[in-house]
């Protein structure tokens, strides 16, 4: 269960080493003289600014004088009671807003209205509290009924108006919504309805007046739109413009999870004419591939050349090509589906293209970012057939060095199509058709993957769940998969190629080391120091002693926690917790580098079947091969910002049709128990991941066993007060599962007392 231990050792982790002290004591000790258990900050001008400091990493959350003391480590009472007199002092100087019972929050700043920037993307709170995060970073605090009609993820204008002696910042208007549609389920009264929102994070329910029903029954699903939302107070007024279904079937509620994140789920009529317009019936040509263009290609049709991809893939952007050559080196040819010889700036298929940015992946289809005319067939890398590719070209030495490298368009013909499981067999085996080639790229992209962890570069890689479906789309079975070696071996060639061709396009000036080319690049900042002082706590569950984080550590801290977890039973869940602590990496024409995977140039060209960014990458690499002068980076940066916003639109559509299907699966094993890891603390229970199924679901307060439960929010933890128990992030607990909310997408287990012993695998 959980950990038993005193009370008295509640607070360890801020206890340092004193003058003379070799171990940690307990809070409260004799002997413990100084400030705090790290660094004196020798004066209330210091002190002053390290309380404001850790307001300001925490903006919008209230603190009080021991979560303050906890973040700086002080222990001396006296120096406690000062924190406390100063947060009263910064809150009367209008520094801190005091929430009452001892808690404060940053203050909102002042705002000069004639300096601009008065714009920023708001989340609302369940309870109706405002946080706009605005274009500088910093985040304004909006209290309850001064939202307007903004909705969370909206984009707003933000004004302040005097209350007494203090200006307060409440929304002016919404400048522009997030969604232009939501999805509700309806609920009727007599005649008129009400719909509850799938999105946990609209924080209302919406009013549906009888003439806005249009045809929608109880129960269904529908898409509404925003009619009127006169008074925050009052609920929104909405209207039916589709009804999906019933809730809880499967075709109904994909369909609910692509529109309830703004991504479509079919093509205009327009798009796919335009994309069946390139089939060919000439039976002399029938890929369609003009002879004049294919004389203008390199010829790689006679050189062997392989696909490795996915069992069910239908769509192949990307291959392999290997050939020794005279002097013993290798030639290995990444070629990539030619999107852009089709996909014209400009066009229908480009403008919806644009729009779409990104294929999205749910847990039984894909919803491709072109039709499929032009994905799974024209564009794709079919074997037995020749094709058109962008490529990039790579000679190697025996120890994967890359000695010389081409650029350009040429035609291909696939030899032969490999599933991961197939390609797999042959590296482990050495045997069946073209295992001694599959050996060779394997060892060349291990060497590859070697010098890229030796630069720094981090292994992410993680288990994946999927599922098995019946015709109606019901879960049998939860499937848990790993990357193996033959996952690696087009990743890491695929890697090779869009560094590569990163550095190519910004042409870096040799002597000041910076780009002299506009590029679209992929682009990754560092983590966020406070996840990291997290994942120290939770690692320590596990025996792994993580190093305080610095500015200049942060690199070597993941990369030695997850080699010291490889292997381990805990390995994939401190991986996970590991990827929390990142960055989103995202799209610029600024670069920063990609900090995950060490790469000081990086960008994405392997996958312009499924990624619009890859289509402009492909566009600018064609520009600079033609000598043409350095690209505008304005009409680049737009396109980057929206290809960033539908990737994690597209992502979060992924997570919830996996959320769905896991909430059902257990639906039907209500009372079940399982064993599970502690993944997640908040002060209402804890969030617990299943072992074998991966499903998650929350634990709340009043289901832990029977004891008086405080929550020490600094350690992420529980303590029961009687008796001693500590419960948090990365401990094993046994649950039952109590409930299973199909609308909510969310599971509810009760945790059991010590001695429960699972009964379920997956």
């Amino acid at each position: 269960m959980g950990r038993k231990g005193s009370r008295g050792q509640r607070g360890d982790k801020f206890v340092g080493k004193g003058p003379g002290q070799g171990q940690p004591s307990k809070r409260g000790s004799k002997g413990q003289r100084g400030m705090h258990g790290g660094s004196d900050y020798g004066s209330p001008t210091d002190l002053r600014k390290a309380v404001l400091r850790v307001f300001k990493q925490r903006a919008g959350k209230a603190l009080n004088h021991k979560q303050i003391s906890g973040a700086l480590g002080i222990l001396n009472h006296d120096v406690r009671r000062a924190v406390t007199a100063l947060m009263e002092d910064l809150a009367e100087k209008g520094q801190l807003e005091d929430l009452g019972r001892g808690r404060y929050v940053m203050a909102a700043p002042e705002f000069d209205p004639s300096a601009g920037g008065n714009e920023g993307t708001i989340q609302v709170s369940r309870m109706g509290t405002g946080f706009v995060r605005m274009a500088d970073g910093n985040e304004i605090r909006v209290p309850k009924n001064n939202t307007a009609d903004a909705f969370w993820g909206d984009t707003v204008e933000v004004e302040w108006w005097q209350r007494g002696r203090r200006s307060m910042p409440r929304v002016k208007r919404v400048t522009k919504r997030l969604r232009e549609h939501y999805v509700v389920t309806v609920t009727l009264v007599r005649d008129y309805g009400f719909g509850k929102p799938s999105d946990q994070r609209l924080h209302t329910d919406f009013f549906i007046p009888g003439r806005h029903l249009n045809g929608a029954t109880e129960g269904d699903k529908v898409l509404l739109s925003l009619e009127q939302w006169d008074d925050p107070r009052d609920q929104p007024v909405g209207r039916v413009v589709e009804v999906l279904g019933q809730q809880g079937e499967h075709e109904v509620e994909m369909h609910a999870i692509l529109a309830e994140f703004g991504l479509p789920y079919q093509f205009p009529a327009e798009v796919s004419a335009a994309a069946e317009a390139f089939q060919t019936s000439d039976p002399d040509n029938p890929h369609g591939l003009d002879p004049k263009e294919v004389a203008r290609r390199r010829d790689f049709r006679e050189v062997l050349t392989m696909t490795i991809d996915p069992a069910d893939a239908k769509d192949f952007d990307d291959a392999l090509s290997l050939q020794k050559l005279e002097n013993g080196h290798w030639e290995v040819g990444v070629h990539i589906a030619d999107v852009t010889h089709y996909l014209q700036p400009g066009s229908v298929l480009d403008r919806e293209a644009v729009s779409r940015a990104t294929s999205v992946y749910l847990v039984d289809r894909t919803i491709p970012m072109l039709p499929e005319v032009l994905s799974n067939d024209l564009c794709s890398l079919r074997p037995h057939e020749d094709r058109f590719a962008f490529s990039a070209v790579f000679e190697m030495n025996g120890q994967a060095e890359v000695v010389n490298r081409w650029f350009g368009r040429t035609v291909i013909h696939s030899d032969r199509r490999f599933a991961y499981e197939e390609a797999q067999e042959r590296l482990e085996t050495g045997e069946g058709d073209r295992a001694e080639e599959l050996k060779v790229l394997g060892d060349l992209a291990q060497k590859l993957r070697a010098k890229r962890f030796k630069r720094g570069g981090i292994d992410f890689n993680s288990e994946e769940v999927r599922f098995q479906l019946d015709e109606a789309g019901k879960p049998l079975k939860v499937v848990v998969k790993r990357m193996k070696e033959a996952n690696k071996l087009i990743e890491d060639f695929m890697l090779l190629a869009n560094v590569e061709v990163a550095r190519f396009l910004a042409k870096v000036h040799p002597e000041k080391q910076v780009p002299t080319r506009t590029a679209v690049y992929r682009v990754h900042d560092r983590p966020d120091p406070e996840k990291l002082k997290q994942l120290r706590v939770f690692v320590r569950r596990f025996g792994h002693e993580m190093p305080k984080p610095t500015p200049g550590n942060a690199e070597s801290l993941l990369r030695d926690l997850l080699s010291a977890t490889s292997g381990t039973p805990e390995e994939n869940t401190v991986k996970t917790m590991a990827i929390r602590t990142m960055a989103k990496a995202e799209y610029n024409t600024e670069n920063i580098g990609h900090y995950g995977l060490a790469f000081p140039y990086y960008t994405h060209f392997t996958s312009p079947i499924r990624r619009y960014p890859d289509v402009m990458v492909h566009r600018l690499l064609q520009r600079y091969l033609d000598g043409q002068a350095s690209a505008d980076a304005g009409p680049l940066d737009g396109r980057c910002h929206h290809s960033s916003t539908m990737e994690k639109r597209a992502a979060e559509a992924e997570r919830a049709s996996i959320k769905y299907k896991q909430v059902e699966f257990l639906s039907s094993r209500i009372g079940e128990t399982f064993t599970g890891l502690v993944n997640g603390t908040i002060g209402k229970g804890l969030f617990v991941e299943l072992d074998g199924n991966k499903c998650e679901g929350f634990v709340p307060k009043q289901a832990f066993p029977w004891d008086q439960w405080v929550f020490d929010e600094d350690h992420m933890m529980f303590e029961g007060l009687r008796s001693g128990t500590k419960i948090g992030l990365g401990d094993k607990i046994t649950v039952r599962v109590v409930a299973a909310d199909m609308a909510k997408r969310q599971l509810e287990f009760e945790w059991l007392e010590e001695g429960a012993v699972s009964t379920t695998e997956s």
